[in-house]
């Protein structure tokens, strides 16, 4: 008879009578199963178009927290009465397929593994698994048409047997790690869209447009000399709305968008010259989603501007700029970078929770990535364990790892990172917690060409104080994503699997199908440093710290790695100890 690891890995078993499931039935961690307990369901037979699925492991989300105080309120639920049709967290989750639709037989087969992005879109509305669609706090479910054919095909990606199941979930929020490194933002000006080109008329500077400008549908022209509505005519030719409107005051700003952009903003704004950080501040409101705003002028601003911070995250709002005279010369990749700087210095504010943790390792991993690296935490238990978990491995790779509690030293961050940079400042200053007043504060650690990211989300309108001269005299960068798509997964995946990343470092705390509402609460309170993890085929183990795990169960855990990591091996232990199967 097979070692139950290896039968389980097969999936070859009997199914059960039924499955046991975590369903969510309104606001509130009260509402999540039955009496605090989960309930049991009978395990359905997939149509020909889906796929009968057991769920293996499931990463606990802080961004499910919003989803149980909202509860059917959220955006992704669209006003659902949850009481009557009940959702089920789980969005980071690990899959193997146990029955196939007839429809699907050629493109999937029993015992085929999957990692599944959450981040759907169906006819361009936007859902997710684990919000819109029940997720995996459960041992069994379908999937269909709803996550295998969406907008961009099957929102799941096939693995190869070297991942284990933990790291397999947690490749998921890996990938949101890895989008914050990738290029999110429009570099380019929008073709059909609206242009907003303002100067000042006394401007005698000769700008040029090297390249092609995309012809936009509207053009508005304020306070522009003669010379630069030639050049910008010229540019996008004939056939384009135009509009002069001079004289302009930020307080026009509001009725300029409702009047020629049916208050959506400008998908472009060319700002020549720029001098006034309230103008500043005003006209970047004009943004549209996924708009550029462009800033070309020689001269610093007479303050710094307040820019929203939300939008620059969720709406992927760009601001680039040069020195001139070439107006053309701020846009595309090859001027806004959107990675950390090779051989660079890089700051991570709030290192210290499951995503801050990822986003240290990604950096001390990274191949060409900084050699300098200072994570700052406000709570010290968790930065005890960041040091514990990476100081070797920062060791390993040749980079310095320096961690830093404001709560508790004398001197601010913004002097611990000048000294130790010799006062130059930080390339870059990733921040992880969503404190509009951290993100303003951390614009000045940054060297002058340095870049901040804004992982953390706060609401679309926050507005925090930012030094935009910096993005046209020294190319500063202000960058922000939000989710993550297949093609980040992907890479996440092929990372782990050639060994460049080593996802269940991020494992914290491990618990069985009971434990789940406990994992929840768990995550909620920060209890822990890193992720928790659930293994809904579990059943009987507690919700349980990895040193915590050591003392109870000593023999699953002496195949932890070295520095107490989580493993596929110690996963294997896990399911000969706890996995409960009746028939082969």
């Amino acid at each position: 008879m097979m070692k139950k690891y290896e039968l389980y890995r097969s999936a070859q078993m009997f199914l059960p009578a039924q499955t046991w499931a975590w369903n969510m039935y309104g606001a509130g961690i009260e509402n999540i199963g039955r009496d605090g307990h989960p309930e049991a369901f009978p395990i359905p037979e997939p149509a020909d178009n889906q796929l009968l699925v057991r769920v293996d492991s499931v990463g606990m989300c802080f961004s499910d927290v919003k989803l149980i105080r909202q509860g059917g309120s959220h955006p992704k639920l669209y006003n659902r009465n949850l009481a009557e049709e009940p959702t089920r967290l789980g969005h980071e989750a690990a899959l193997t397929i146990i029955k196939v639709g007839k429809d699907l037989a050629e493109t999937y087969h029993p015992g085929q593994r999957l990692a599944i992005q959450p981040d759907i879109y169906q006819d361009g509305r936007s859902t997710a698994y684990g919000y819109t669609i029940p997720g995996g706090l459960t041992q069994y479910h379908l999937i269909g048409p709803e996550v295998l054919d969406a907008d961009d095909g099957a929102y799941v990606l096939p693995l190869e047997d070297e991942l284990g199941y933990a790291e397999t979930a947690l490749t998921e929020p890996w990938a949101c790690v890895e989008a914050s490194y990738t290029q999110r933002r429009r570099l380019q000006p929008k073709a059909g869209g609206s242009l907003w080109v303002i100067g000042q008329l006394e401007d005698e500077a000769a700008y040029t447009f090297s390249g092609e400008l995309a012809k936009p549908s509207l053009v508005v022209f304020s306070d522009v000399p003669e010379s630069v509505k030639h050049l910008i005519q010229q540019k996008v030719g004939t056939g384009v709305k135009t509009a002069v409107r001079d004289g302009l005051r930020p307080s026009d700003y509001p009725t300029l968008k409702a009047e020629l952009t049916n208050d959506e903003g400008f998908d472009d704004i060319i700002m020549l010259s720029p001098r006034s950080a309230k103008v500043v501040s005003e006209a970047a409101k004009l943004t549209a989603f996924r708009g550029t705003f462009n800033l070309v002028g020689e001269s610093p601003l007479d303050d710094k501007a307040e820019i929203d911070v939300g939008r620059i995250h969720y709406h992927y709002t760009a601001y680039v700029g040069n020195l001139g005279p070439d107006i053309a010369a701020s846009y595309g990749e090859a001027r806004n970078r959107c990675d950390l700087r090779p051989g660079g210095a890089a700051v991570f504010v709030g290192a210290g929770g499951p995503m801050g943790q990822m986003h240290v390792q990604r950096a001390i991993e990274q191949k060409n990535g900084p050699n300098l690296i200072i994570a700052t935490e406000v709570n010290e238990m968790r930065l005890a364990a960041l040091e514990a978990l990476f100081a070797p491995l920062a060791e390993a790779n040749g980079k310095q790892l320096l961690t830093f509690n404001p709560a508790t030293e004398a001197q601010s961050l913004h002097d611990f990172v000048r000294n130790a940079t010799d006062q130059i400042g930080a390339d870059d200053v990733v921040i992880c917690v969503p404190v509009a007043s951290l993100m303003a504060e951390a614009g000045t650690y940054l060297a002058p060409d340095g870049m901040l990211v804004l992982f953390a989300g706060v609401p679309n309108g926050t507005m925090a104080e930012l030094d935009m001269g910096a993005v046209y005299l020294h190319n500063a960068q202000f960058t922000g994503t939000s989710g993550s798509a297949l093609a980040d997964q992907a890479t996440v995946i092929a990372k782990t699997v050639s060994g460049d990343l080593s996802p269940n470092r991020s494992v914290a705390a491990v618990g069985g199908m009971e434990a789940a509402r406990d994992g929840v609460e768990a995550m909620m309170e920060g209890r822990y440093p890193g992720k928790v993890v659930i293994f809904p085929q579990i059943s009987g183990l507690p919700l349980l710290s990895l040193a915590e795990l050591k003392e109870t169960y000593p023999d699953i855990a002496e195949q932890l790695g070295d520095g107490d990591v989580w493993t596929p091996e110690a996963e294997a232990a896990l399911v000969e100890a706890f996995w409960q199967v009746d028939h082969v």
